[in-house]
């Protein structure tokens, strides 16, 4: 019995695979999910987002983080920060990121703006392995304390860097993210030569765009409604996945419904999944709660996923000249 355990660890092992964290929400998540997006507003910005994903499993995904971020108006620049953490698994495997971010915002024609940016990083990966049971434990009298099996690093750390570029009207707005260009180290093992490391982190690809409406006031509509489409598409090794969805804003609620997933394309790693955003947003405050209904087999078995978000704006001292904003939602 042992042995066909082992077996089946050893064999499942060899085909797992995982992808960086992800987000529903990822407007709200804006410093994570591309650098050019830091110092978007003439104000101080501070958010926390939350998401446990298949709560319904036992130690399943939970990710959080926390950022600030400030437009510095003499320097037509944005300067963040961003902590994230992500937890997994009964050994708590955790991916825990510190990174600064950096956007610089020029005008290229008279409506539309460029807006590069940059994220250095430090990535570190950890597990606890005495929380772990090995397969020399398990007995028919039952579960031994003990293990001969040798551990390898409880955490490795390494550098990471990014890149993006934005480009904006009042209107409508696209950009593109590459994610991981040093490759950071993820494997808990020593390797002289650093080509024979199956456990480095491999590039991301993102994509990603939309368009804002406004139906104007009237007499009979005194607040103004606002939609946005948007899209969000990355790749990263073979994993492929598409958000696209639409925003509802009318002060103060705000409703979103998502679909994420390919339609008809079958690559194994691509997951569906429909969300349903609602939100209150004023002007210096934003909170957004999302739920994730799982389309795949895991429907019964997963729980779906939460999500929470949360951003305050402030500012130190008066803008002169107020920057171009960006036309996409904060969710």
């Amino acid at each position: 019995m042992k042995r066909i355990i082992y077996i089946l660890i050893l064999s499942a092992g060899s085909m797992v695979y995982g992808q960086d964290p992800q987000f529903s929400q990822f407007y709200s998540n804006y410093l994570y999910l591309a650098p050019s997006f830091t110092g978007l507003t003439e104000n101080n910005r501070l958010s926390l987002n939350y998401r446990n994903q298949w709560p319904e499993i036992p130690n399943g995904f939970v990710t959080y983080s926390i950022s600030f971020d400030k437009y510095f108006e003499k320097f037509r620049s944005g300067l963040g920060l961003l902590v994230m953490k992500d937890e997994a698994g009964t050994g708590r495997l955790s991916t825990t990121n510190f990174g600064i971010h950096y956007s610089f915002d020029f005008r290229i024609f008279k409506n539309w703006h460029l807006r590069p940016g940059m994220n250095l990083m430090y990535t570190e990966r950890g597990v606890d392995f005495n929380a772990l049971l090995w397969n020399d434990q398990i007995s028919a009298s039952g579960n031994s304390p003990t293990t001969s099996e040798m551990t390898p690093m409880d955490n490795v750390g390494d550098i990471d860097f990014s890149t993006s570029v934005l480009g904006y009207s009042d209107r409508f707005w696209f950009g593109v993210s590459i994610d991981h260009i040093l490759r950071p180290n993820q494997s808990f093992y020593f390797y002289e030569q650093a080509d024979d490391n199956p456990a480095r982190v491999p590039l991301k690809y993102s994509f990603y765009g939309g368009t804002k409406i406004v139906k104007n006031e009237s007499l009979l509509r005194p607040i103004p409604t606002t939609f946005h489409i948007a899209y969000l598409f990355k790749a990263q090794e073979k994993f492929r996945q598409l958000d696209v969805g639409i925003y509802w804003h009318r002060s103060p609620i705000v409703l979103g419904f998502w679909y994420r997933g390919i339609p008809f394309y079958k690559e194994v790693f691509n997951r569906d999944a429909f969300t349903i955003l609602t939100g209150y947003k004023v002007r210096n405050l934003n909170i957004g709660y999302s739920y994730d209904f799982t389309f795949s087999r895991l429907i019964a078995k997963t729980g779906g996923s939460h999500e929470v978000s949360v951003s305050y704006s402030f500012k130190t001292k008066k803008i002169k000249r107020k920057p171009r904003m960006l036309p996409c939602p904060d969710f």
